[in-house]
């Protein structure tokens, strides 16, 4: 096990080459750029427009062809210097990433946690349960939650089901956690719930699949035909290797989770990684969209990782030589 995670923690500096890479490469092909962005709010009439242009360009570097511009970069985030954004607080990136990631990693493990809390249960009771009227009405339900977009249904609550039901609004001003608790949970739980919802449609199909499936199987004929408790043969025998190809869809969901708390992230006023990525882009601040997009592929490349570590727990048949 451990050799095993040590070549998986050595692969993630070729992937994160190779995901930097192509991310620079793909800024490149954006139409304008920031200099277009400072030129239209800065730059007069009268001025020598080109003249300003070719200064900016020689000054960041982007005279250069795009792999020197790429290696100057990726020399520079070796060292831990990510570059300092180019528009609006001229914060180094580390910086920004520092008060931005907990708050997307925050909504983003409390939408799991939510998501796993009602698809699991769900899936597993619609599968032992099957064509009774709960099956019906959790596919049904599962189906709901994959056809209705998350935002739409956030909006929803907060201009209509919030009124109508007195509740009070939610916060716009973020709360630190580590400052006052309560009201940072009482603006998380709304966009957490509906990123959770988004999760559980799939996760729940999935699970209700694959328990059917083992269930069917000889070893659990065989586990209750010896007198297993009910509990025992679902909980024990059936479940465990029915979680495989869930903890897999679990484990590709957390860039889900990070690409849609953009939109949750910009309704409920949320200072994440999500909500800046959206004005980096817009004003084509370059470094900063590099350091998200770093962390974004950090994340994604560890929890697929926790999920393979993961599978020997479940399945004590599978083992990393």
């Amino acid at each position: 096990m451990r050799q095993y995670i040590l070549r998986r923690i050595l692969l993630i500096i070729p992937t994160m080459i190779g995901v930097t890479m192509l991310v620079s490469l793909l800024t490149q092909l954006l139409p304008g750029d920031f200099i277009d962005v400072m030129l239209a709010d800065h730059v007069g009439q009268g001025e020598d427009v080109a003249a300003i242009r070719a200064k900016w360009e020689e000054d960041l570097g982007w005279n250069d062809p795009w792999i020197v511009q790429y290696g100057n970069w990726l020399w520079d985030a070796v060292r831990g210097d990510l570059g300092t954004s180019l528009i609006g607080s001229f914060n180094t990136v580390v910086e920004e990433l520092q008060t931005r990631i907990p708050v997307t990693l925050e909504l983003g493990v409390l939408s799991l946690i939510v998501g796993i809390v009602i698809a699991l249960p769900v899936g597993i009771i619609s599968a032992v349960r099957q064509d009774s009227w709960a099956d019906y009405i959790f596919r049904g339900g599962a189906i709901l939650a994959l056809s209705v977009p998350s935002f739409w249904l956030a909006v929803l609550t907060i201009r209509i089901v919030f009124p109508q039901l007195g509740l009070p609004a939610l916060p716009l001003v973020y709360q630190d956690p580590t400052e006052n608790l309560a009201e940072n949970l009482r603006q998380m739980y709304v966009p957490a719930i509906f990123l959770g919802i988004a999760l559980a449609g799939p996760v729940m199909r999935l699970t209700r699949g694959e328990m059917l499936e083992v269930l069917r199987q000889d070893y659990v004929r065989t586990a209750r035909a010896k007198g297993l408790r009910e509990q025992a043969v679902i909980v024990r025998h059936a479940m465990r290797n029915a979680l495989i190809p869930v903890l897999t869809l679990i484990g590709l969901s957390a860039s889900i989770l990070i690409g849609g708390s953009v939109i949750m992230e910009f309704i409920f006023s949320l200072p994440g990684m999500g909500l800046r990525m959206l004005d980096a882009l817009g004003t084509r601040d370059i470094p900063v969209v590099m350091g998200i997009m770093v962390v974004i592929a950090l994340v994604v490349i560890v929890a697929n990782l926790l999920v393979d570590i993961a599978y020997s727990l479940v399945d004590p048949r599978i083992r990393y030589n």
